[in-house]
């Protein structure tokens, strides 16, 4: 019988423990779905945990640290490497955002930011997951709010970040070579710190409203960099 499984994500809960803590309360009261931490097993165990804000370590811990993906089980996550990841290295598994299952939830209640006009910044390292795209624009307009596009938006779009001006985590090419080596070419490459605030600065150059909502821990880590009033669209569901 095939399962479903919610990836919790080490990075995003490292930064964002009370709101990972609350996306996971919804998924066990709404869906009783297995949350699990990372993409792979044993991945920075203790390194993840002791980054953890004491009062969330306990229940950080006490998670799977991943789970034995089978074809025909489905994946939900809001870390496109770990999507990526499980594409590449568990074949026949479903991969899909949290973002579209929200969606598709008709008991979510949603919060209401009406009046509020944002740019939307996509993600190079989802930029081929239609669905994911849609259910973010989708769920920005069931709060209340309206979108601005980038002319590089969708498929179009080549931001992620800073994190794309750096050398990335040895695991990521040796697990996703499709994504992280033959589409990543000119990426990735040493820059300093300076350098890649320069970068950012330049890029957030051209948003034409006060706030940006993207849905990637490292394009909001980048936005902010550059100096944007800069959301994670999980700030807005789960605030």
């Amino acid at each position: 019988m095939a399962s479903e499984y919610y990836i919790a994500s080490c990075v995003f809960s490292t930064q964002f423990p009370q709101h990972s803590s609350k996306i996971q309360a919804y998924i066990t009261q709404r869906y009783s779905m297995a949350t699990v931490r990372c993409c792979i097993p044993k991945y920075r165990l203790r390194d993840f945990e002791e980054k953890m804000p004491e009062e969330y370590r306990s229940q950080w811990k006490a998670l799977p640290d991943c789970a034995d993906f089978q074809e025909g089980d489905t994946v939900y996550s809001l870390c496109h490497n770990c999507s990526n990841i499980v594409e590449e290295t568990k074949k026949g598994v479903n991969i899909l955002s949290l973002w579209e299952l929200i969606a598709s939830d008709e008991r979510f209640i949603f919060p209401d930011y009406s009046g509020l006009r944002v740019t939307v910044q996509d993600c190079w390292r989802s930029k081929e997951r239609l669905a994911e795209q849609h259910a973010v624009r989708k769920l920005l307009h069931k709060m209340g709010i309206e979108c601005v596009e980038l002319k590089d938006n969708f498929g179009q779009t080549d931001f992620c970040g800073a994190s794309l001006y750096r050398p990335q985590p040895a695991r990521n090419p040796k697990l996703s070579p499709q994504h992280y080596v033959e589409n990543a070419k000119g990426k990735f490459l040493p820059h300093s710190p300076e350098e890649q605030k320069s970068i950012m600065e330049n890029y957030c150059e051209q948003f034409t409203t006060e706030h940006v909502i993207c849905y990637c821990h490292y394009c909001l880590e980048g936005l902010l960099l550059g100096g944007t009033k800069a959301q994670h669209i999980a700030h807005l569901l789960f605030a």
